[in-house]
């Protein structure tokens, strides 16, 4: 399974045929629940890291589920007698899914992936054979053509995109077709673009096979396939991010140097929008030895968008380019070659003066604001995915505090939002906390110090009186003039608010 192969694909005119196998395979429970039914959670775990012997040991049966696995998970031959017991297998045939090996044997065309969708659909993630696990085995190293499944990077980004409905979405760099996929549930039209027509002819069959409407497929790289002045209020994509020493895979690799790819495909997005618009990326970036990595991405975010940027995780230069040469099964070939190879990525990276690279989330939304606000945070901590919620309701908190200034802030109602708990961290035995710690068990988890006149103002509230109320009778507590608590309180009640602890309830 870890070896790519590029076969012929199945016919994508054909979505009779699609129909007939995704009614057969959903017959046999050919999901992710009856898959990991089946395999068991160790087994199931193992084949999403490309480790097909559990799964092997799990459907030695000659059930329709079993048979089906072996087929198109594990890509075995299988008999066409016991096989065309459940499947339109001529059909199959004919339109390119199923292909003759031997007499009495057939094999699978492409690997045909369950997915789960957000809502419980049964979708049908279709890619080149041996490349359902993005990056695993060293697929890219065998054909730079290959098409990859989903991994991890498809599915944090579908978890962090906002979702609601939307006349236009936009998948730049398309793939198997997954973004499309989820795209495809809230929005009336979508356009999915890739340089690799490979990619396309997939998506294409990945679209079908899962049931979703057709999407419209554009060939080019980046806002290339994009007409005139059409504009998008989503626009996502899961780019070949990797800043690499020349573009040797096309999978990962985007032909730039150094982060220039991430940052073109950033600062196009801007013009693509409609107003409200949101564009989310992955990306790598640089740190670059005297530049503050900070005021890099801030650069590159377009006029007229406020942006919200996180850090998710660094690594030193060594670490990123061990990572990327395991990932095309490099280290598995000759030394030589490998090192020669190591030692070009670090040359590349001296040359830039780089010392590390960052990796996570880019979401951009287009405002008429006069002053587009920028937030790039680092928070390499876990996270309740997804968070497209949990995004949307920055911008909003966002567009609630820049309309309101600190007086109008006095004059709100606000409520704790749920599952917020508090913390007090001080010595065994003292009259009163060091400080408090305010602690998320949703979303992005965070935990902020307040101080305790904060803690206790968060605590009463419940979206009943205003917070200069409030104020005033903390004030009262603990005998302090409540014009000083009115003056310095707003920054820390505008932090809470900011950071999803108090939600606005006018």
């Amino acid at each position: 399974m870890s070896n790519a192969t590029r076969s012929p694909l199945p016919f994508a005119d054909r979505p009779d045929v699609a129909a007939r196998l995704r009614e057969a395979l959903l017959a046999a429970s050919f999901t992710a629940d009856g898959l990991l039914e089946l395999l068991g959670a160790p087994a199931y775990a193992a084949l999403a890291r490309s480790e097909t012997v559990p799964a092997l040991r799990a459907t030695r049966g000659d059930t329709p589920l079993e048979t089906l696995v072996r087929l198109f998970l594990l890509q075995q031959p299988v008999p066409h007698a016991r096989v065309e017991e459940f499947l339109p297998v001529r059909a199959c045939v004919e339109s390119g899914w199923l292909l003759p090996a031997g007499p009495d044997e057939v094999a699978a065309a492409v690997d045909v992936r369950p997915y789960g969708g957000p809502d419980g659909e049964d979708w049908f993630i279709v890619s080149d054979l041996g490349c359902a696990v993005g990056g695993a085995g060293g697929v890219g190293s065998k054909d730079e053509g290959v098409v990859l499944g989903v991994g991890g990077a498809s599915t944090t980004l579908a978890g962090i995109t906002v979702r609601r409905p939307v006349s236009a979405s936009l998948d730049l760099g398309t793939g198997s077709g997954i973004q499309a996929l989820h795209a495809a549930q809230h929005a009336t039209r979508v356009t999915a673009t890739d340089l690799n027509p490979r990619a396309l002819h997939i998506t294409a069959l990945t679209l079908a096979l899962s049931g979703a409407p057709a999407a419209e497929l554009r060939e080019g790289s980046l806002f290339e396939p994009v007409k005139g002045d059409e504009k998008y209020d989503l626009i996502v994509s899961n780019p070949p991010f990797v800043i690499s020493p020349g573009a040797r895979l096309t999978y990962r690799d985007g032909g730039m140097g150094g982060d220039d790819l991430c940052r073109s495909l950033v600062q196009g997005a801007g013009e693509r929008l409609s107003e409200g618009g949101f564009a989310q990326f992955l990306a790598n970036w640089q740190h670059v030895e005297g530049e503050d990595w900070q005021d890099r991405l801030r650069s590159w975010v377009p006029r007229g968008c406020d942006a919200w940027i996180v850090q998710r995780e660094v690594q030193d230069v060594t670490q990123y380019a061990e990572l990327w040469l395991r990932d095309a099964g490099d280290h598995r070939g000759d030394q030589t070659e490998y090192q020669a190879h190591y030692d070009a990525w670090l040359d590349e990276f001296e040359a830039r003066k780089v010392k590390a690279v960052g990796f996570g989330w880019i979401t951009l939304r287009r405002t008429a604001a006069a002053e587009p606000v920028i937030t790039v945070e680092e928070w390499p901590h876990s996270v309740e995915q997804p968070l497209g919620d949990t995004i949307l309701g920055h911008f909003e908190r966002l567009d609630y505090l820049r309309a309101h200034d600190d007086a109008a802030l006095l004059a709100g109602h606000f409520r704790l939002v749920t599952e917020v708990v508090q913390e007090q961290v001080g010595l065994p035995g003292a009259d009163d906390p060091e400080h408090v710690v305010l602690r998320q068990h949703r979303g992005m988890r965070r935990a902020t110090k307040v101080d305790t006149v904060g803690a206790g103002f968060a605590g009463v509230c419940d979206g009943s009186l205003s917070a200069g109320r409030i104020l005033d009778a903390i004030a009262q507590l603990v005998g302090e003039d409540p014009v000083l608590l009115r003056d310095r309180t707003p920054a820390q009640i505008r932090l809470l608010v900011e950071q999803g602890f108090l939600e606005p309830t006018e």
